[in-house]
Protein backbone atom coordinates (compact mmCIF):
# COMPACT_ATOMS: atom_id res chain seq x y z
CA UNK A 1 0.00 0.00 0.00
CA UNK A 2 1.60 3.24 -1.00
CA UNK A 3 1.64 5.71 1.76
CA UNK A 4 0.91 9.45 1.14
CA UNK A 5 2.14 12.75 2.81
CA UNK A 6 0.20 15.32 4.32
CA UNK A 7 1.59 19.01 4.91
CA UNK A 8 -0.75 20.61 7.02
CA UNK A 9 -0.09 23.64 9.25
CA UNK A 10 -1.31 24.68 13.06
CA UNK A 11 -2.53 28.13 14.31
CA UNK A 12 -3.79 29.13 17.29
CA UNK A 13 -4.13 32.01 19.78
CA UNK A 14 -1.75 32.73 22.44
CA UNK A 15 -2.40 30.21 25.57
CA UNK A 16 -5.10 28.44 23.24
CA UNK A 17 -2.99 24.96 23.77
CA UNK A 18 -1.66 24.77 20.55
CA UNK A 19 1.73 23.34 22.06
CA UNK A 20 0.02 20.73 24.18
CA UNK A 21 -2.16 19.85 20.69
CA UNK A 22 0.69 19.41 18.82
CA UNK A 23 2.36 17.73 21.94
CA UNK A 24 -0.26 15.12 22.21
CA UNK A 25 -0.12 14.33 18.80
CA UNK A 26 3.22 13.56 18.74
CA UNK A 27 2.85 11.59 22.04
CA UNK A 28 -0.22 9.74 21.21
CA UNK A 29 0.42 8.98 17.69
CA UNK A 30 4.07 7.18 19.26
CA UNK A 31 6.12 9.42 17.71
CA UNK A 32 7.83 11.05 20.65
CA UNK A 33 11.44 9.28 21.02
CA UNK A 34 12.00 7.78 24.91
CA UNK A 35 14.92 10.20 25.55
CA UNK A 36 12.59 12.85 24.62
CA UNK A 37 9.54 11.75 26.69
CA UNK A 38 12.16 10.70 29.52
CA UNK A 39 13.92 14.70 29.29
CA UNK A 40 9.83 15.73 29.54
CA UNK A 41 8.66 13.75 32.34
CA UNK A 42 11.45 14.87 34.55
CA UNK A 43 11.28 18.60 33.56
CA UNK A 44 7.59 17.96 34.69
CA UNK A 45 8.64 15.96 38.05
CA UNK A 46 11.16 19.07 38.73
CA UNK A 47 7.77 21.34 38.20
CA UNK A 48 5.98 19.93 41.02
CA UNK A 49 3.31 18.21 37.90
CA UNK A 50 2.48 14.32 38.38
CA UNK A 51 2.16 13.86 34.40
CA UNK A 52 4.04 14.93 31.43
CA UNK A 53 3.26 18.59 30.25
CA UNK A 54 3.38 17.54 26.75
CA UNK A 55 3.79 21.62 26.09
CA UNK A 56 7.03 21.08 27.05
CA UNK A 57 8.14 18.68 23.75
CA UNK A 58 7.43 22.59 21.70
CA UNK A 59 8.77 24.61 24.42
CA UNK A 60 12.25 24.70 23.28
CA UNK A 61 11.21 26.87 20.50
CA UNK A 62 9.71 29.00 22.91
CA UNK A 63 12.59 29.48 24.80
CA UNK A 64 15.09 30.17 21.32
CA UNK A 65 12.70 33.10 20.87
CA UNK A 66 13.14 34.25 23.95
CA UNK A 67 16.77 34.33 22.96
CA UNK A 68 15.96 36.91 20.31
CA UNK A 69 16.21 33.87 17.66
CA UNK A 70 14.08 34.70 14.86
CA UNK A 71 12.41 31.34 13.77
CA UNK A 72 9.83 31.49 10.93
CA UNK A 73 7.85 28.17 11.15
CA UNK A 74 9.17 24.88 13.34
CA UNK A 75 8.19 22.02 10.73
CA UNK A 76 7.74 18.52 12.42
CA UNK A 77 7.28 15.13 11.02
CA UNK A 78 5.92 11.65 11.93
CA UNK A 79 4.11 9.12 10.33
CA UNK A 80 1.55 6.60 10.98
CA UNK A 81 0.68 2.73 9.39
CA UNK A 82 -1.81 4.87 7.30
CA UNK A 83 -0.08 8.23 6.44
CA UNK A 84 3.06 10.82 6.64
CA UNK A 85 2.78 14.39 8.22
CA UNK A 86 4.56 17.49 8.07
CA UNK A 87 3.51 19.51 10.21
CA UNK A 88 4.42 23.62 10.16
CA UNK A 89 3.94 24.75 13.81
CA UNK A 90 3.59 28.22 13.38
CA UNK A 91 3.45 31.41 16.75
CA UNK A 92 0.17 32.71 17.46
CA UNK A 93 1.02 36.51 18.16
CA UNK A 94 -0.55 39.20 15.61
CA UNK A 95 3.22 39.95 15.46
CA UNK A 96 3.95 36.34 13.63
CA UNK A 97 1.15 36.90 10.99
CA UNK A 98 4.28 36.48 8.21
CA UNK A 99 5.13 33.14 9.75
CA UNK A 100 1.59 31.82 9.39
CA UNK A 101 1.57 32.59 5.51
CA UNK A 102 4.73 30.95 6.02
CA UNK A 103 3.73 27.76 7.04
CA UNK A 104 0.66 27.47 5.33
CA UNK A 105 1.49 28.72 2.08
CA UNK A 106 2.03 24.59 0.86
CA UNK A 107 -0.22 23.13 3.15
CA UNK A 108 -3.13 21.56 2.16
CA UNK A 109 -4.87 21.54 5.65
CA UNK A 110 -4.56 24.21 8.44
CA UNK A 111 -5.95 23.51 12.33
CA UNK A 112 -7.07 26.95 14.04
CA UNK A 113 -7.19 26.41 17.87
CA UNK A 114 -9.66 28.06 19.96
CA UNK A 115 -9.89 27.88 23.85
CA UNK A 116 -13.38 26.90 24.75
CA UNK A 117 -13.47 29.39 27.05
CA UNK A 118 -12.95 32.79 25.13
CA UNK A 119 -14.26 31.46 21.96
CA UNK A 120 -13.62 33.12 18.64
CA UNK A 121 -11.16 35.96 19.29
CA UNK A 122 -9.72 38.86 16.69
CA UNK A 123 -6.72 36.64 16.33
CA UNK A 124 -8.78 33.54 15.40
CA UNK A 125 -10.22 36.02 12.89
CA UNK A 126 -7.01 36.52 11.48
CA UNK A 127 -5.80 32.72 11.02
CA UNK A 128 -9.33 32.61 9.47
CA UNK A 129 -8.61 35.21 7.34
CA UNK A 130 -5.14 33.70 6.14
CA UNK A 131 -6.07 30.20 5.39
CA UNK A 132 -8.98 32.07 3.48
CA UNK A 133 -6.55 34.20 1.65
CA UNK A 134 -4.08 31.40 0.77
CA UNK A 135 -6.97 28.70 -0.44
CA UNK A 136 -5.73 26.31 2.16
CA UNK A 137 -8.10 23.23 0.73
CA UNK A 138 -8.96 21.84 3.98
CA UNK A 139 -9.73 23.75 7.20
CA UNK A 140 -10.22 22.10 11.06
CA UNK A 141 -11.68 24.24 13.86
CA UNK A 142 -10.35 22.43 16.80
CA UNK A 143 -11.98 23.97 20.16
CA UNK A 144 -9.55 23.09 22.68
CA UNK A 145 -10.01 22.60 26.67
CA UNK A 146 -13.46 21.65 26.68
CA UNK A 147 -13.07 19.82 29.69
CA UNK A 148 -12.82 22.87 31.30
CA UNK A 149 -16.55 24.07 29.86
CA UNK A 150 -17.76 20.61 31.25
CA UNK A 151 -17.90 19.17 27.72
CA UNK A 152 -20.58 20.91 27.27
CA UNK A 153 -22.07 20.53 23.72
CA UNK A 154 -23.85 24.05 23.51
CA UNK A 155 -20.62 25.56 23.88
CA UNK A 156 -19.09 24.04 21.60
CA UNK A 157 -22.02 24.84 19.13
CA UNK A 158 -22.14 28.29 19.87
CA UNK A 159 -18.38 28.57 19.08
CA UNK A 160 -18.85 26.87 15.91
CA UNK A 161 -21.87 29.10 14.91
CA UNK A 162 -19.78 32.17 15.67
CA UNK A 163 -16.60 31.00 13.39
CA UNK A 164 -19.00 30.16 10.63
CA UNK A 165 -20.45 33.46 10.14
CA UNK A 166 -16.79 34.55 9.83
CA UNK A 167 -15.73 31.86 7.49
CA UNK A 168 -18.91 33.01 5.41
CA UNK A 169 -17.50 36.51 4.94
CA UNK A 170 -14.27 35.83 4.40
CA UNK A 171 -15.40 33.53 1.56
CA UNK A 172 -13.88 30.32 3.47
CA UNK A 173 -15.37 27.09 1.73
CA UNK A 174 -16.13 25.17 4.58
CA UNK A 175 -14.54 23.88 7.65
CA UNK A 176 -14.68 20.48 10.23
CA UNK A 177 -15.09 21.00 13.81
CA UNK A 178 -13.68 18.77 16.35
CA UNK A 179 -14.48 19.08 19.97
CA UNK A 180 -10.64 18.50 21.86
CA UNK A 181 -8.59 18.18 24.98
CA UNK A 182 -5.46 18.35 24.55
CA UNK A 183 -4.32 18.38 27.97
CA UNK A 184 -6.40 14.79 28.87
CA UNK A 185 -6.33 14.12 24.96
CA UNK A 186 -9.65 13.74 24.19
CA UNK A 187 -11.00 13.18 20.69
CA UNK A 188 -6.62 14.18 19.62
CA UNK A 189 -5.46 10.75 18.74
CA UNK A 190 -8.15 8.43 20.10
CA UNK A 191 -11.94 9.52 20.36
CA UNK A 192 -13.13 10.97 23.87
CA UNK A 193 -15.60 8.70 26.17
CA UNK A 194 -17.02 12.27 27.12
CA UNK A 195 -18.99 13.86 24.56
CA UNK A 196 -20.54 10.87 22.97
CA UNK A 197 -22.74 14.08 21.43
CA UNK A 198 -20.38 14.25 19.13
CA UNK A 199 -20.62 11.71 16.36
CA UNK A 200 -17.32 12.88 13.55
CA UNK A 201 -13.98 11.42 14.21
CA UNK A 202 -11.05 12.43 16.46
CA UNK A 203 -8.62 14.72 15.11
CA UNK A 204 -5.87 12.30 13.76
CA UNK A 205 -8.33 10.27 12.76
CA UNK A 206 -10.01 12.84 10.58
CA UNK A 207 -6.11 13.90 9.61
CA UNK A 208 -5.51 10.42 8.28
CA UNK A 209 -8.33 10.06 6.13
CA UNK A 210 -8.62 13.44 4.70
CA UNK A 211 -7.70 13.47 0.99
CA UNK A 212 -4.45 14.82 -0.16
CA UNK A 213 -3.45 16.36 -3.44
CA UNK A 214 -4.22 19.31 -5.19
CA UNK A 215 -5.24 18.11 -8.72
CA UNK A 216 -1.91 19.08 -9.94
CA UNK A 217 -1.41 16.83 -12.41
CA UNK A 218 -5.18 17.01 -13.97
CA UNK A 219 -4.50 20.84 -14.28
CA UNK A 220 -3.69 22.64 -17.36
CA UNK A 221 0.18 21.95 -17.82
CA UNK A 222 2.42 24.56 -17.04
CA UNK A 223 6.55 24.19 -17.08
CA UNK A 224 8.41 26.77 -16.23
CA UNK A 225 11.89 27.24 -17.52
CA UNK A 226 14.52 26.79 -15.16
CA UNK A 227 17.52 26.04 -16.84
CA UNK A 228 18.49 26.04 -20.49
CA UNK A 229 20.96 22.97 -21.62
CA UNK A 230 22.43 22.79 -24.61
CA UNK A 231 24.46 19.44 -25.84
CA UNK A 232 25.70 20.40 -29.04
CA UNK A 233 22.79 21.29 -31.64
CA UNK A 234 19.90 20.22 -28.83
CA UNK A 235 18.30 22.38 -26.36
CA UNK A 236 17.05 20.60 -23.50
CA UNK A 237 15.27 22.94 -21.44
CA UNK A 238 14.63 21.26 -17.49
CA UNK A 239 12.60 22.55 -14.52
CA UNK A 240 9.73 21.62 -13.01
CA UNK A 241 6.48 20.50 -14.36
CA UNK A 242 4.33 22.46 -11.83
CA UNK A 243 1.28 21.69 -12.87
CA UNK A 244 -0.88 19.13 -15.98
CA UNK A 245 0.98 16.86 -18.05
CA UNK A 246 3.32 16.64 -20.74
CA UNK A 247 3.75 14.16 -23.89
CA UNK A 248 5.86 13.67 -26.38
CA UNK A 249 4.13 15.17 -29.73
CA UNK A 250 2.10 17.68 -27.84
CA UNK A 251 1.92 21.15 -29.71
CA UNK A 252 3.04 23.72 -27.46
CA UNK A 253 3.36 27.53 -26.59
CA UNK A 254 5.99 29.34 -25.16
CA UNK A 255 5.53 31.94 -22.88
CA UNK A 256 5.58 35.27 -23.12
CA UNK A 257 6.78 35.19 -26.74
CA UNK A 258 4.09 33.06 -28.15
CA UNK A 259 6.16 31.39 -29.98
CA UNK A 260 5.02 27.93 -31.01
CA UNK A 261 6.38 24.13 -31.08
CA UNK A 262 6.27 20.63 -31.07
CA UNK A 263 7.48 18.45 -28.29
CA UNK A 264 9.95 16.03 -29.83
CA UNK A 265 11.55 14.31 -26.27
CA UNK A 266 11.02 14.44 -22.54
CA UNK A 267 13.63 13.29 -20.00
CA UNK A 268 12.97 12.08 -16.64
CA UNK A 269 15.70 11.18 -14.17
CA UNK A 270 17.67 10.83 -17.68
CA UNK A 271 15.67 8.16 -19.00
CA UNK A 272 13.58 8.87 -21.91
CA UNK A 273 9.91 8.99 -21.54
CA UNK A 274 6.88 9.68 -23.44
CA UNK A 275 4.86 11.35 -21.29
CA UNK A 276 5.67 12.96 -17.54
CA UNK A 277 3.26 14.69 -14.72
CA UNK A 278 3.65 16.87 -12.55
CA UNK A 279 5.41 17.49 -9.81
CA UNK A 280 7.91 15.50 -11.58
CA UNK A 281 11.25 17.21 -13.08
CA UNK A 282 12.27 16.86 -16.41
CA UNK A 283 14.15 17.76 -19.66
CA UNK A 284 12.00 18.82 -22.40
CA UNK A 285 13.17 19.17 -26.20
CA UNK A 286 11.46 21.19 -29.19
CA UNK A 287 11.19 20.26 -33.26
CA UNK A 288 12.17 23.89 -33.60
CA UNK A 289 15.15 25.89 -32.63
CA UNK A 290 12.82 28.75 -30.57
CA UNK A 291 14.60 31.49 -28.32
CA UNK A 292 13.43 30.48 -24.74
CA UNK A 293 15.23 30.81 -21.60
CA UNK A 294 15.11 31.09 -18.32
CA UNK A 295 11.76 32.47 -16.70
CA UNK A 296 9.92 31.61 -20.13
CA UNK A 297 7.19 29.29 -19.53
CA UNK A 298 5.75 26.07 -21.73
CA UNK A 299 1.96 25.06 -21.61
CA UNK A 300 0.44 22.84 -23.69
CA UNK A 301 -3.43 23.16 -24.43
CA UNK A 302 -5.85 25.64 -25.05
CA UNK A 303 -6.24 26.57 -21.73
CA UNK A 304 -3.13 29.22 -21.36
CA UNK A 305 -2.31 31.44 -18.58
CA UNK A 306 -3.25 35.36 -18.66
CA UNK A 307 -0.02 37.15 -20.17
CA UNK A 308 -0.16 40.34 -18.85
CA UNK A 309 1.74 43.56 -17.20
CA UNK A 310 -0.48 44.51 -14.67
CA UNK A 311 -0.88 42.82 -11.72
CA UNK A 312 -3.57 42.41 -8.92
CA UNK A 313 -3.12 40.28 -6.04
CA UNK A 314 -4.28 39.78 -2.64
CA UNK A 315 -1.18 40.13 -0.61
CA UNK A 316 0.98 39.69 3.23
CA UNK A 317 3.34 42.03 3.84
CA UNK A 318 6.58 40.29 5.30
CA UNK A 319 9.36 42.58 5.60
CA UNK A 320 9.81 45.42 8.61
CA UNK A 321 10.38 47.93 5.67
CA UNK A 322 6.80 49.13 4.98
CA UNK A 323 5.62 48.98 0.94
CA UNK A 324 4.50 52.34 -0.63
CA UNK A 325 2.81 53.47 -3.37
CA UNK A 326 5.51 54.36 -6.12
CA UNK A 327 7.98 51.60 -4.65
CA UNK A 328 9.98 50.44 -7.50
CA UNK A 329 10.10 46.61 -6.70
CA UNK A 330 11.02 42.46 -8.32
CA UNK A 331 8.24 40.31 -9.30
CA UNK A 332 9.31 36.70 -8.49
CA UNK A 333 7.04 34.40 -10.65
CA UNK A 334 8.10 31.17 -10.45
CA UNK A 335 11.40 31.19 -12.32
CA UNK A 336 10.98 34.87 -13.59
CA UNK A 337 11.92 37.95 -12.23
CA UNK A 338 10.78 40.70 -13.67
CA UNK A 339 11.06 44.64 -12.82
CA UNK A 340 7.91 46.46 -11.39
CA UNK A 341 6.63 49.16 -10.15
CA UNK A 342 3.44 49.43 -7.01
CA UNK A 343 0.33 51.68 -8.64
CA UNK A 344 -1.45 51.09 -5.48
CA UNK A 345 -3.09 49.85 -2.34
CA UNK A 346 -5.97 48.89 -2.37
CA UNK A 347 -6.49 52.52 -1.05
CA UNK A 348 -4.12 52.34 1.76
CA UNK A 349 -1.17 54.65 1.72
CA UNK A 350 1.69 52.19 2.91
CA UNK A 351 1.82 48.23 4.27
CA UNK A 352 3.19 47.30 7.23
CA UNK A 353 4.95 43.98 8.59
CA UNK A 354 1.91 41.60 8.81
CA UNK A 355 -0.67 43.63 6.68
CA UNK A 356 -3.12 42.21 4.78
CA UNK A 357 -3.88 43.79 2.07
CA UNK A 358 -4.50 44.42 -1.84
CA UNK A 359 -1.88 45.29 -4.84
CA UNK A 360 -1.55 46.54 -8.48
CA UNK A 361 1.53 46.25 -9.92
CA UNK A 362 2.60 47.53 -13.29
CA UNK A 363 5.30 45.03 -15.05
CA UNK A 364 8.32 46.27 -17.30
CA UNK A 365 7.41 42.90 -18.64
CA UNK A 366 4.42 40.14 -19.26
CA UNK A 367 4.03 37.97 -17.01
CA UNK A 368 2.15 34.33 -17.47
CA UNK A 369 -0.32 34.60 -14.21
CA UNK A 370 -3.00 31.95 -13.38
CA UNK A 371 -5.28 33.05 -10.40
CA UNK A 372 -4.56 31.91 -7.08
CA UNK A 373 -7.63 30.31 -7.08
CA UNK A 374 -7.13 27.70 -9.85
CA UNK A 375 -3.25 27.60 -9.34
CA UNK A 376 -1.27 27.74 -5.96
CA UNK A 377 1.90 27.70 -8.04
CA UNK A 378 1.49 29.96 -10.68
CA UNK A 379 -0.76 31.92 -8.96
CA UNK A 380 1.46 33.23 -6.51
CA UNK A 381 4.54 35.47 -6.56
CA UNK A 382 6.42 37.09 -4.49
CA UNK A 383 8.02 40.86 -4.36
CA UNK A 384 11.52 41.74 -3.93
CA UNK A 385 13.75 44.80 -2.19
CA UNK A 386 15.81 45.16 -5.59
CA UNK A 387 18.45 46.40 -3.73
CA UNK A 388 19.81 44.42 -1.18
CA UNK A 389 17.42 40.82 -2.66
CA UNK A 390 15.14 41.06 1.01
CA UNK A 391 11.54 39.47 0.36
CA UNK A 392 8.86 41.90 0.84
CA UNK A 393 5.84 40.81 0.48
CA UNK A 394 3.84 37.34 -0.42
CA UNK A 395 1.29 37.94 -3.53
CA UNK A 396 -2.00 35.36 -4.30
CA UNK A 397 -2.95 36.90 -8.23
CA UNK A 398 -6.20 37.44 -8.09
CA UNK A 399 -7.62 38.49 -11.72
CA UNK A 400 -11.13 38.63 -11.66
CA UNK A 401 -10.57 41.93 -8.86
CA UNK A 402 -11.85 45.00 -10.20
CA UNK A 403 -8.36 47.02 -10.57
Amino acid sequence: MTVDTLRFATAGSVDDGKSTLVGRLLHDSKSVLADQLEAVEQASLSRGQDVPDLALLTDGLRAEREQGITIDVAYRYFATPRRRFILADTPGHVQYTRNMVTGASTAELAIILVDARNGVVEQTRRHAAVAALLRVPHVVLAVNKMDLVGYEEREFDRIVEDFAGHAAELGLPGFTPIPVSALVGDNVVERSVHMDWYPGPALLEFLENVPVGDGAAEAPARFPVQYVIRDGEVRHYAGQLVSGSLRVGDRVTVHPSGETSEITGIDVLGSAEREAHAPQSIGVRLADQRDVSRGDMITAGVDVPALTREVRAAVCHLADRPLRVGDRVLVRHTTRTVKAIVKDLGGAGELTVNDLGRITLRAAEPLALDDYAVSRRTGAFILIDPADGSTLTAGMVDLNHPA
